[in-house]
C-alpha cells in the first residue's frame, strides 16, 4: 500500500458512497485506476465491510452501556462459548477480548435500562461462567468511529 491508497481509504471510510469519480479527483487517478485500486483493497480484507452508520437515539434505543465482564474460568472452550453468545446477542454493538482485570469490555445499545436488565438476566445470571461484571452508562457520545486514519 502507498499514500494514495491512504488517501483513498481516508476517503472511503468518511462516505462509502463515493464514487470513484469523486475519489478519483481528489487523489489524482484515473476512476479506472481508483476501482481498480478498490477492488484490491476489498479483495485483501483492507476493506473489510461497508456499511450504514445508524442513529440509536433516532430508532429509540437511547442508552450506550459499557460493560465489563469477568469470567469464572478461561479455557478456551468458555472463551468461544461467551464470543459466540455475543456475537449473537443483537444490542451487542462491540466485543473486545482484553487483557487486564476484565476478559471482556462490551459495547451494548438499549432501548432503557428494563432491556439491559433483561440482557443482564439473560446473558450473566443465566450464565454460570460470569464470575461478575461491571456497568457504566455512558452519559454523552462524545465520538463514535470505527476510522482507522
Amino acid at each position: 500500500m502507498d499514500e494514495t491508497d491512504h488517501k483513498i481509504l481516508k476517503l472511503v471510510q468518511g462516505d462509502a458512497r463515493l464514487t470513484a469519480e469523486t475519489i478519483s479527483l481528489d487523489v489524482g487517478l484515473s476512476q479506472a485506476a481508483v476501482q481498480k485500486r478498490l477492488k484490491k483493497l476489498r479483495d485483501t480484507g483492507v476493506i473489510e465491510k461497508e456499511i450504514a452508520v445508524l442513529s440509536p437515539a433516532k430508532l429509540g434505543r437511547e442508552m450506550t452501556v459499557i460493560v465489563e465482564v469477568i469470567l469464572e474460568r478461561e479455557n478456551l472452550a468458555s472463551l468461544e462459548a461467551f464470543k459466540r453468545r455475543m456475537r449473537g446477542a443483537s444490542c451487542v454493538q462491540q466485543c473486545y477480548y482484553t487483557t487486564g482485570e476484565a476478559d471482556f469490555i462490551l459495547v451494548l445499545v438499549v432501548e432503557n435500562i428494563k432491556e439491559y436488565e433483561q440482557f443482564t438476566q439473560t446473558y450473566f445470571f443465566e450464565e454460570s461462567n460470569i464470575s461478575r461484571f461491571k456497568t457504566s452508562i455512558a452519559m454523552d457520545r462524545v465520538k463514535v468511529s470505527l476510522d482507522v486514519f
